[in-house]
């Protein structure tokens, strides 16, 4: 690994303390730490695309060296690891200085491999690297600053899941067991207990949150506001040429832009990300800090994975845009000061809003294979799109209906008869291959069919109108419909595997999960709805914040 002097962290003041206790950090972005030292780091998986981008063979990452650097443990003398001092608003209150209590960034990486480039050129070939899971940093309040092999397992996996996806995400490099046990509580319910402790690498060109603003523009420290967004502006958004006032504004209205995008894609593939406070929305429109997230498995826009969440469902499926819009607004105070306007960054904020809604349309439009239409079409049809796209969405509710399921076999959908013209045929006749997007078929007759029946006329009536190839409709909508996501029962059934020494499926899915939109035929146990045992099943269904 080559690591560098990461220009972007020396433009920034750093906490002139050189404590490693839990501490109120009133200046400096970042805190000085170190590791804490592990029993018997082990390696459990490495992702061999990142290590090929480094620079790393396969040979290479069974180093007993650079296992103890992915774990913390005897770093190189020129590194200086740190933490990252931010503050957030956390389920819609103000939370004060947060930080990262469980995440220590070990230095910058150069990229060595041009072959392989990262998702988006923009950000440059310098990889920050950071290690969750290794230790208490002065932002660790009152816990130990470790992370569980189940929390871990799930961020290694999700993280390369989303890449693949082609959904902008923070990379993960390794999955390292500590040999050591963590006391977590999962449930919040006054049961701790042991469990295994590991550390996952993490890659992003940076880590920077909504909340880092926040933290200085709450105490009044505009000189490090300003600080902060030239940073930003020079090694992470270097085509803004503007300065001063105008250069604060453009960014803030391309992290609009990258909000907008990021969340479009996460109702794209159905991915709830379920802790949206501002500490954990990137600048940069990467997904990032994957507590509990999940998957829609059931189509439920009022669905959300979080325990902690249940009651308010401030995170639920269909509540992500507006979310993502009011971190944007608490992003925009933040701002304020050193912007000294509000009509600009209202201007950008009703920008997210357009962007959004036309984004939605156009998304889901490729969803269902009228993209074509949607495009060339009359805005008469395109309000019909639109209609048929509402209609859709309140149809799926009616029933249990896999969201990855249906949307990936409606492309093998085919509109040869018209569904009210077989009032006699019953539902696996009507449905064809998307039969299988539901929970329980039986519940597919009377008033709740002739829904069904209506939907389907009505888009075999657009398609119609569409006039595409039907092979190239279908291409069109299995690249953006993925077969293949990671559920939370398939990850609990590698974590409980995990436990008890055997990894052989973390390193199936890790390769499943790699090639999302393609057929995988000899894999297609994976392509099937949740199984009853994992609808209440702790882990399976909803999950707590604990890791």
């Amino acid at each position: 690994m080559k690591f560098i002097a990461d220009p972007f962290i020396g433009a920034l003041s750093k906490d002139p303390s050189s404590s490693n206790t839990p501490r109120t950090v009133p200046h400096g972005f970042y805190s000085e730490v170190h590791p804490k030292k592990v029993s018997k780091p082990q390696l459990l998986h490495a992702n061999p695309k990142l290590l090929k981008v480094l620079g790393i063979s396969q040979e290479d990452i069974q180093d007993p060296q650079i296992v103890e650097l992915l774990s913390g443990q005897a770093l190189p003398e020129q590194l200086q690891p740190y933490a990252m001092n931010y503050g957030g608003h956390q389920f819609g209150h103000w939370a004060g200085q947060l930080g990262d209590g469980r995440a220590i960034h070990l230095g910058s990486l150069q990229e060595i491999n041009e072959a392989v480039q990262p998702a988006d050129q923009t950000l440059g070939k310098i990889w920050q690297l950071q290690l969750k899971g290794a230790g208490p940093t002065p932002y660790s309040r009152t816990a130990d600053g470790l992370a569980v092999l189940r929390s871990s397992i799930r961020e290694y996996l999700c993280s390369e899941a989303m890449h693949a996806l082609g959904v902008p995400s923070t990379r993960a490099l390794s999955l390292v067991l500590t040999g050591d046990q963590v006391l977590r509580d999962v449930l919040y319910n006054g049961n701790p207990a042991y469990e295994p402790g590991a550390i996952v690498s993490r890659m992003a060109p940076n880590f920077i949150r909504f909340g880092s603003f926040e933290l200085p523009a709450t105490r009044g420290q505009k000189e490090a506001l300003k600080e902060l967004a030239d940073a930003c502006i020079t090694y992470h958004f270097p085509h803004i040429k503007q300065k001063g006032t105008k250069a604060y504004v453009a960014f803030f209205e391309e992290v609009c832009q990258r909000t907008a995008a990021l969340v479009l894609n996460w109702q794209r593939v159905g991915f709830v990300h379920g802790v949206l406070n501002t500490d954990n929305m990137s600048i940069l429109g990467l997904t990032i800090d994957y507590g509990p997230y999940g998957w829609l498995e059931p189509y439920d826009p009022d669905w959300t994975p979080n325990t902690t969440d249940a009651a308010q469902r401030r995170y639920r499926f269909g509540n992500q845009s507006q979310v993502g819009l009011w971190n944007l607004y608490q992003l925009a105070n933040a701002l304020y000061p050193i912007v000294g306007e509000t009509a600009p960054l209202e201007a950008a904020l009703e920008a997210f809003k357009n962007d959004y809604e036309r984004g939605y349309q156009d998304m889901m439009a490729k969803k269902i294979g009228l993209s074509q239409l949607q495009k060339k079409g009359s805005h008469q049809k395109r309000e019909a799109i639109a209609k048929l796209i509402a209609s859709l969405e309140e149809t799926l509710c009616l029933t249990e209906t896999d969201m990855t399921i249906f949307f990936r076999t409606l492309s093998q959908w085919e509109p040869v008869n018209t569904p009210q013209a077989n009032k006699k045929a019953d539902a696996s006749y009507i449905f064809g291959p998307v039969y299988a997007a539901f929970y329980s078929p039986e519940e597919l007759e009377g008033t709740l069919l002739e829904s069904w029946k209506n939907w389907l006329t009505s888009y075999k009536d657009l398609l119609h109108i569409q006039d595409q190839n039907t092979n190239e409709r279908r291409i069109q909508m299995n690249a953006v419909n993925p077969k293949y996501v990671l559920r939370n029962y398939m990850a609990q059934l590698a974590i409980e595997k995990a436990e008890k020494g055997d990894y052989s499926l973390v390193s199936t899915l890790f390769e499943l999960l790699q090639k999302p939109y393609d057929e995988q035929p000899t894999k297609e146990e994976w392509f099937a709805k949740r199984p009853e045992w994992a609808k209440n099943k702790v882990g399976s269904s909803q999950l707590s914040c604990s890791s």
